[in-house]
């Protein structure tokens, strides 16, 4: 099926309906909640991750531990908020012991995957990490060497970067991938987005502006 059959067909409302009840992988069994998606259903901009980990599952809600602080903090410097984005992951349940998904996992929920992009119809698609590009951009894609080049696929631009958690755990890639962020704010701008990091900095925090965590 197609994106314009699935966005006739869809809703987010029967989308993620569908999605709680899936049971084509063993996956749905150990989670706690659905981990769908988080955002503007309407957005230019869609991230993808690869799948929920221990917090998220307990919160149904995607990059919301130390991983998706980072997030937050690289959106705002290139001058995003989450709520301006669409966030979402490979995989729609956690895996046990935050291990990778399997690639029968992945296969199982590339459908939710799919359906979700045919209804944002997004212009731009961040792989956040290795999962997420190869399940994406090409099975042999190399995160470290391959980050921040822009693929087209289906008539949209797609990019790769570090995942946020990678970046925790080597704070050394934080540079490369702040230049990724700056890419995908050039391609933003270049749709009409202003994307004006200063907008986000208030009087009363400045020491965001000058954060040194990229």
């Amino acid at each position: 099926m197609n994106n314009r059959e699935y966005r006739v067909m869809d809703s987010f409302e029967q989308l993620k309906q569908d999605c709680s009840n899936c049971s084509r992988c063993i996956l749905g069994a150990t989670r706690k909640n659905l981990v769908f998606g988080t955002g503007n259903e309407h957005s230019d901009l869609v991230f993808v991750g690869e799948g929920p980990g221990e917090k998220e599952d307990q919160q149904g809600i995607p990059f919301v531990g130390p991983a998706g602080q980072l997030l937050d903090v690289m959106l705002k410097l290139i001058g995003l908020r989450r709520e301006d984005v669409y966030i979402c992951n490979i995989v729609k349940c956690r895996p046990p012991q935050n291990r990778d998904p399997a690639p029968d996992e992945r296969e199982a929920c590339s459908q939710w995957l799919q359906r979700q992009l045919a209804l944002i119809d997004p212009k731009i698609i961040v792989c956040l990490g290795r999962i997420s590009a190869t399940s994406l951009i090409s099975p042999t894609f190399k995160i470290t060497k391959e980050h921040g080049q822009w693929y087209e696929i289906d008539g949209r631009k797609v990019i790769a970067t570090y995942h946020p958690s990678a970046l925790l755990r080597d704070v050394s890639k934080r540079p490369e991938a702040f230049a990724d962020f700056r890419e995908i704010r050039s391609a933003l701008r270049a749709l009409g987005h202003p994307c004006d990091p200063l907008s986000f900095y208030s009087s009363e925090n400045k020491e965001t502006e000058n954060d040194p965590v990229l």
